[in-house]
């Protein structure tokens, strides 16, 4: 028996006209929350966990400059969140794009069908792969100011109205990029770069990033916790310190603590 063509569905990855990106899979989410009215629920309904889904949330807000969801944190059962009037938008020219993209495949693979010498849809020389990282702090931001060295520059980068970060990168990179004053870019932060300290204490450091934020979570493991700060204007950070330091510092929600970075530790990226 021979086998059948296979099918090939377009899976968009969101990128409006400022940079913005999303992909498709919270696209669904943010569906389903605009469906239920609560994160819970349409985690539910999604088969992922509540955990997964605040995160997602979470870095939507972090990576568009208007946040999408207006959500309010009240356990598995509680809260509730409804899509912002930039999330509606989103999701319709995502839902809008996706209609469009998988009609002109189709047009293609009817063509293609029709053409034996035509090269398969399958063929990976014809698809980009969309980039994936591990960082779990990624933030969209406008570049304020460029410090150039001999060897490296100071880019300073806004990510909201309250935090701006220091970035030290070489000078090869600021070309390679394409780094202006006015441009876009992303800042990437693995969640184990930072170092938590309480607000209130008063240590001088090196750090030239001191973040401010509100603890809004904290999940204890067996080795390692995880802290999630809400640094202000629907961003957050989260932080993974060990269990030890968790405990030592007495963190709890509401605390008010300060994440430290250095500038050299941050990765900038572009579209």
């Amino acid at each position: 028996m021979a086998n059948q063509p296979q099918s090939v569905r377009p899976v968009l990855s969101f990128l409006d006209k400022a940079g913005h990106r999303a992909s498709e899979e919270r696209f669904r989410l943010l569906s389903e929350i605009d469906r239920e009215g609560s994160i819970s629920a349409a985690a539910k309904r999604l088969n992922i966990s509540y955990k997964a889904a605040w995160d997602a949330v979470n870095a939507l807000n972090n990576l568009f400059s208007t946040p999408l969801v207006d959500a309010q944190p009240g356990g598995r059962k509680g809260g509730g969140a409804v899509l912002t009037d930039e999330g509606r938008r989103a999701l319709e020219a995502h839902r809008h794009l996706t209609d469009r993209l998988n009609q002109f495949i189709a047009e293609i693979e009817r063509e293609i069908s029709g053409n034996p010498g035509a090269t398969s849809l399958s063929n990976p020389l014809l698809w980009s792969f969309a980039m994936r990282t591990s960082a779990r702090n990624v933030f969209h931001g406008i570049i304020e100011e460029i410090i150039p060295g001999a060897v490296n520059s100071e880019v300073c980068l806004r990510v909201s109205d309250r935090t701006v970060l220091t970035v030290i990168i070489t000078n090869k990179s600021i070309e390679s990029l394409d780094l202006r004053k006015g441009s876009e870019a992303f800042a990437l932060i693995k969640a184990s770069t930072p170092i938590l300290m309480a607000e209130t204490e008063t240590v001088r450091l090196s750090a030239r990033n001191q973040i401010q934020g509100t603890v809004i979570s904290l999940e204890m493991g067996a080795v390692n916790s995880e802290v999630l700060l809400d640094i202000g204007n629907s961003k957050t950070l989260t932080v993974v310190i060990t269990k030890q330091s968790a405990l030592s510092l007495d963190i709890k929600t509401g605390d008010r603590m300060c994440a430290m970075i250095k500038a050299s530790q941050i990765i900038l990226g572009v579209e």
